[in-house]
């Protein structure tokens, strides 16, 4: 296949390039980058076409998507790692609506409809979700307007495209070596400061990178199992609380992180949010994400706990 990768320049395209190129699939990634120079994936390969758009109007980049036999992986959109200005959620909403509608529109004047499209989405979605356990089948609050306001008219841009078969994959957190989400935590347990975080209830959902891959493959038709079309809770199946995640990092983390667990109050957190320009939400809220329907279609994860995954990702 051609797998045709918008915003493919980012930590979680560059993941997964090396995965298609080893198969043999010709791989295009949609960039931004001035000429189409984009960040290469981790192992350079000729095999990699860097496609220049502007995540936004039409252009020669449509071609990529025409032929029949294409597979898109949509994952343009800004980081959310930023402060929540209106500026910024209205930044954040317009970087994820405006490339999912110009891929919509391209789709549409396709002679045949796209093979296979996956759309990134989040389960940020479901905001703050207390003691909520959530699926598949949970309904869509009305929640804070930098989470479930930018992850829902994400989605709902997906309306009019044109596919054989679609996946909105709805990621948690996902840790991968050498990632600001990983590395800020490691950070902080590497100081001494990896206690609970604004008391250690909230809970936390997270995917170690390579299930993310598989689940990707799997929803390209590419590997087994076959999944239905829908959407897709892209997480491991045995979330953790704030608390026994920060106490998993420290036993990985070394340095002071071994004798000292100092908490993390709440104002505190904020006020290094601010100092880092970042949002105190994203350590304040949590929720219980886990697949009813990978669980169903029979996936099993390579790495299903915090225990064991945090070793993996640091090469012990």
């Amino acid at each position: 296949m051609r797998i045709v990768i918008a915003g493919g320049s980012g930590s979680l395209g560059r993941a997964l390039v090396p995965s298609l190129l080893a198969d043999g699939h010709e791989v295009v990634v949609l960039t931004r980058s001035a000429g189409g120079a984009g960040r290469a994936p981790r192992r350079t390969d000729a095999r990699v076409r860097y496609v220049h758009w502007d995540a936004r109007s039409a252009g020669p980049w449509e071609r990529e998507l025409d032929g029949g036999d294409v597979g898109l992986v949509n994952l343009a959109g800004r980081l959310v790692d930023a402060r929540p200005t209106p500026a910024a959620i209205a930044d954040l909403t317009r970087s994820r609506v405006d490339a999912t509608r110009a891929l919509v529109e391209a789709s549409t004047r396709c002679d045949r409809p796209i093979r296979r499209w996956v759309q990134a989405s989040t389960t940020a979605i479901w905001s703050d979700a207390g003691e909520a356990r959530l699926d598949e089948t949970s309904p869509i609050p009305v929640g804070l307007p930098q989470m479930t306001g930018v992850a829902e008219r994400w989605e709902q841009a997906l309306a009019g495209h044109r596919s054989e078969h679609t996946h909105v994959l709805r990621t948690s957190i996902v840790l991968e070596a050498g990632t600001p989400a990983l590395d800020r935590l490691l950070m902080l347990a590497r100081r001494g400061l990896g206690g609970p975080v604004a008391g250690g209830r909230q809970w936390v959902s997270w995917i170690h990178v390579e299930d993310w891959v598989r689940i990707v493959r799997c929803a390209l038709g590419l590997a087994e199992p076959t999944l239905p079309d829908g959407v897709i809770v892209a997480s491991a199946p045995h979330p953790l609380r704030n608390a026994e995640l920060m106490s998993t990092l420290r036993r990985s983390a070394g340095g002071a992180g071994r004798l000292l667990a100092l908490p993390t109050p709440e104002p505190v957190l904020r006020l290094g949010t601010l100092l880092l320009r970042t949002d105190p939400a994203l350590g304040l809220t949590g929720r219980h994400a886990t697949s009813r329907v990978l669980d169903e279609a029979g996936f099993t994860f390579h790495h299903p706990t915090l225990a064991e995954a945090v070793p993996a990702l640091l090469g012990r």
